[in-house]
């Protein structure tokens, strides 16, 4: 199972009033366990940078200015994305923020059932709680002290670990399988899991009988006691 997990920085926060996708950070996995692929790359949004935008990021106008628009690199970009699952930290901004690029670029967009939120699901499992990724790492004891500004491959790192532990830890697999129905199959719906017979070699039991010295040794410590409790009386 491939997933992407993904994270975005911008000019602002509304792209249909002219924000910009100013980078982007992904990191890839398979069946939950993260490959060492990254894809991280700064854009041109070719206007100038909010004063706010700057402050959460650090991205100047000036920096940005000497890199390739979205659209150099968004055959690059498509391919590593691929037809994963993408992981993201409230998907609704992101999701919006790169298919208004694919959309000026005339490209269709990506659908956002293809999303996982880990917004939602930090919510659905710790109801009330802070769910910043700050606060999720701080809750797992995850490392974030290298996060004085927002990164988008810093954050997709971060993210990465905070979702291993929201899904049951980084090792999953260790997690209970999904009952199975009356027809043998996943009550979740999957494929029930294969059952590999093992063979295990035979050992003779090993003897636990006392020997006659060790018998004897014994009855004779039992004749030092005086009143043993298991006779009724009470041991001196």
């Amino acid at each position: 199972m491939r997933e992407i997990v993904l994270d975005t920085e911008t000019t602002g926060l509304d792209p249909e009033t002219g924000d910009r996708v100013v980078e982007i950070g992904c990191l890839e996995l398979i069946n939950h366990v993260p490959t060492g692929r990254t894809l991280h790359h700064y854009f041109n949004p070719e206007r100038d940078m909010p004063e706010e935008a700057f402050r959460v990021h650090g991205l100047s106008a000036e920096f940005l200015s000497g890199h390739p628009t979205f659209g150099v690199l968004v055959d690059e970009v498509m391919e590593f994305l691929g037809d994963a699952t993408l992981v993201i930290h409230n998907a609704s901004f992101d999701m919006k923020f790169l298919n208004k690029e694919l959309q000026l670029l005339g490209r269709a967009p990506i659908p956002m059932d293809r999303a996982l939120d880990t917004v939602a699901l930090a919510r659905r499992k710790y109801p009330g709680a802070q769910v910043s990724l700050d606060a999720l790492c701080r809750r797992f004891e995850i490392d974030n002290s290298n996060r004085t500004l927002h990164g988008a491959l810093i954050d997709a790192d971060l993210l990465a670990s905070v979702y291993l532990e929201l899904i049951g830890g980084r090792q999953p697999d260790l997690m209970a399988p999904p009952a199975e129905d009356s027809k043998g199959g996943s009550a979740s719906g999957g494929a029930p899991k294969t059952v590999e017979k093992i063979e295990r070699v035979y050992r003779e039991p090993r003897p636990h009988a006392p020997s006659a010295e060790e018998a004897a040794a014994h009855a004779a410590f039992l004749e030092r006691i005086k009143n043993p409790i298991w006779s009724g009386g009470a041991a001196e």
